[in-house]
This record gives C-alpha cells, sequence and structure tokens, in this order.
C-alpha cells in the first residue's frame, strides 16, 4: 500500500458541498456571458474571460483558456453556447494535466527512515488545523505519526498544535516560545528515529511571507534535518487560504521563492466563491496542489485529484 492510499480523495459528497459557492457562482457567471447568444462570438469570449478573471482564476491562466477556446472556434468554425460549459471543463482539465499534478510525486524515502514533511505558510491559512488534519488521516492510516512544534514565534502556535497532537492521539515535540525552530526540528527527527515513526510533521513559523528572514530560517530547519535523514524534509507543503483569491497566488509566489516548495494545500474553498484560484495556481506555478480544505472534518482536507474537481466545479446541484 503507498503512503497515500488511504487518504481521502475528491469522489464524495464533500468535494461537491465544498465546491458549491464557487459553482454557483461560476454556472451563474457563465449564463449570464451566453445570455441571449447562439453561437460563441468576440462577445462571449470577452464575457468569459471577465467571468474567469472575477473568479480568481488569475490573468494569465484566463487569457491561456481564452485562447484555446478561440482556437476551437476557428477549427470548429462555429460553436453553439449550449456547448461552452463543455468546452470550459475539457480546457480546464487540460491546463491542470499540463501541470503535471500527481499524487504520488514524492521523493524516494530510503528504508526506515520517516516520511518528513515540512509546513510553510502565512499566520491565518489554516496551517496549524491542516497539520492536525494530516496527522488523523494518516493515524487512521496505521502510520505512526510524530508532529514537531518548530513555529516557536507565537507561544499560541505551540499550544495550538499541542492541542490538535492530544485530540488526535499523537506524541509532539516542542520546546515552547523562542525556542530555535532548527533545533525543535532536529530534535523531531532524532525522536521519530528513536521512535521508528511512519511520519513526521514539522510546523514552522507562520509569519509575513515578504519577511527577509524567512529564507534564511528555512534552509537553517532543511539543513539540521538532513543530518539526521539526509533526504529529509520530502514534501515541502505551502498552505494557502483559498478564500483570498489572488492573495493566495501573490504567496504561492513569494514562498516558492523563499524555500522549494513541492506541495500545495489550498484550504477553505468551502467558505468561498474564489474557488478558481485552485486553477490559476495549479497552471502558473507548476507546483502540484497535492490537497484541498472542502469542510471542518478532518476528512475534508483530501487530496486533490483534478478530474473529481473539474466534474464537482461543472455539475448540477442537487
Amino acid at each position: 500500500m503507498g503512503l497515500f492510499d488511504f487518504f481521502t480523495r475528491g469522489k464524495n459528497d464533500n468535494l461537491n458541498k465544498g465546491v458549491e459557492k464557487t459553482k454557483q457562482s461560476f454556472l451563474s457567471k457563465i449564463s449570464r456571458a451566453i445570455l441571449g447568444k447562439s453561437t460563441v462570438d468576440a462577445e462571449v469570449l470577452d464575457n468569459l474571460e471577465e467571468l474567469l478573471i472575477a473568479s480568481d482564476v488569475g490573468v494569465a491562466t484566463t487569457l491561456k483558456i481564452i485562447e484555446r477556446i478561440e482556437a476551437r472556434v476557428r477549427r470548429d468554425k462555429i460553436i453553439n453556447t449550449e456547448e461552452l460549459h463543455q468546452i470550459l471543463k475539457e480546457e480546464i482539465s487540460g491546463l491542470l494535466a499540463d501541470s503535471k499534478i500527481s499524487l504520488e510525486q514524492n521523493q524516494t524515502i530510503n528504508p526506515g527512515e520517516p516520511y518528513v514533511i515540512m509546513v510553510v505558510g502565512v499566520n491565518g491559512v489554516g496551517k496549524t488545523t491542516t497539520i492536525g488534519k494530516l496527522a488523523h488521516q494518516f493515524k487512521g492510516g496505521g502510520k505512526k505519526v510524530l508532529l514537531g512544534a518548530a513555529d516557536t514565534f507565537r507561544a499560541a502556535a505551540v499550544d495550538q498544535l499541542v492541542i490538535w497532537a492530544q485530540r488526535v492521539g499523537v506524541d509532539i515535540v516542542q520546546q515552547g516560545m523562542n525556542a530555535d525552530p532548527a533545533s525543535v526540528a532536529f530534535d523531531t527527527l532524532q525522536s521519530a528515529k528513536a521512535q521508528n515513526a511512519d511520519v513526521v510533521i514539522i510546523d514552522t513559523a507562520g509569519r509575513l511571507h515578504n519577511k527577509v528572514n524567512l529564507m534564511n530560517e528555512l534552509g537553517k530547519i532543511k539543513r539540521v534535518m538532513n543530518k539526521v535523514f539526509p533526504n529529509a524534509p520530502h514534501e515541502i507543503l505551502l498552505v494557502l487560504d483559498g478564500s483570498t483569491g489572488q492573495n493566495a497566488y501573490e504567496q504561492a509566489k513569494q514562498f516558492a521563492q523563499a524555500t522549494d516548495i513541492n506541495a500545495l494545500a489550498i484550504t477553505k474553498l468551502d467558505g468561498t466563491a474564489k474557488g478558481g484560484v485552485v486553477i490559476g495556481i495549479s497552471d502558473q506555478m507548476q507546483i502540484p496542489v497535492k490537497y484541498i480544505g472542502v469542510g471542518e472534518t478532518p476528512e475534508d482536507l483530501q487530496l486533490f485529484e483534478k478530474s473529481a474537481f473539474v466534474e464537482a466545479l461543472f455539475s448540477e446541484s442537487k
């Protein structure tokens, strides 16, 4: 069994409910864009461009989608507006496929070593909650999980992670506020080795993404991890708040410059109509969206599957 085979995947009602606000906004805007039109002409394309940008898909990705639809209109001469939903669905799926998203894009783990995840992101995006939900699902899959409280910039961050560890029933290494984050990470990995842990999740300080010292701090944490396990961390997971729309994309760009992110988690999609940001970030960052948060329960943190996401986005509401 693979490390993620037991994870919740986007093939249930939770996903449909989780993107309901985005779907309702998206589909209603499409309906208005083609109102009174029988074919896809320049006006329909202009309207479609506006609605994609308004849905936080992003300008660059929107223009790419419009260009692809224009090419199909030229090729097929006439496209009925009734086909627009299907065309959009196909083109969005194509973009997500182009971004080479893989659920198993993880580095090779040496036998006897734990899978190490370092979690980064600004405060307020749902970082600690995401760690708790990950720990819950890994433990539910029979894995021995260890958390590391290396977000020592705020006492509340350590306290919150301790609460999650107790709630989920996993061990945690913590040294309290103002401890050296790299020291916490080192001790966590040493404990993981001693305990034969399967998965280690390290929290890091959620300082603003434009802080100059972020790169140095994250780099130091990675270096001390390498002293214990040469390939650690296997996953550097950036958590983004989907409800912030394009601001999430800007954060992703800044963090990508600060450290070698290889996975994204986009949270809070159930409370926003800005779910289109998933499409834009997937396309523009070329960093896999690995997890999406579509609700409050641990199972609502799902492995991202592009086909299920696009189907949910265009499905009829029940």
